[in-house]
């Protein structure tokens, strides 16, 4: 797997320590060369951008910019064009069962967020990563 998609709300918008920890999974899958992106249908999107600007991830994707719902293929498809990857080479991470439906139907590998520690173990898991998140 050469990419990461994650989605804001719901899974990233979470108080700061949660973020801390968010933030600290980025940089180690950024350390092994894999792009990262986080998806968001939020509108305005600005606590969103706010990853890309500091330089978290890669780029950040709003909905409302490529046009399709994420419940549409075209949603991952234009994610994954930006990072210039092929969808089956992409993880999705995502806490509405009916987006993860979409991107598993497009040939992404995606899980289900409930929990950080469940999902970094997930993470850790598909990208060789070591240690505590």
């Amino acid at each position: 797997m050469r990419g990461l998609i994650v989605d804001y709300a719901g899974v990233l918008d979470v108080p700061e320590e949660d973020q801390a920890r968010w933030r600290s999974i980025f940089a180690a899958v950024k350390a092994t060369g894999v792009s990262t992106a986080v998806l968001s249908g939020e509108e305005g999107g600005e606590s969103a951008r706010e990853w890309e600007y500091r330089g978290i991830v890669d780029a950040v994707i709003m909905s409302e910019d490529v046009g399709p719902e994420r419940t549409e293929a075209a949603a991952f498809e234009d994610v994954a064009a930006a990072m210039e990857l092929p969808l089956n080479e992409c993880v999705l991470i995502d806490d509405n069962i009916n987006n993860i439906r979409t991107g598993v139907d497009a040939g992404m590998v995606a899980m289900l967020h409930t929990v950080f520690d469940r999902t970094s173990v997930e993470i850790a898991s598909v990208f060789d990563l070591e240690g505590e998140f």
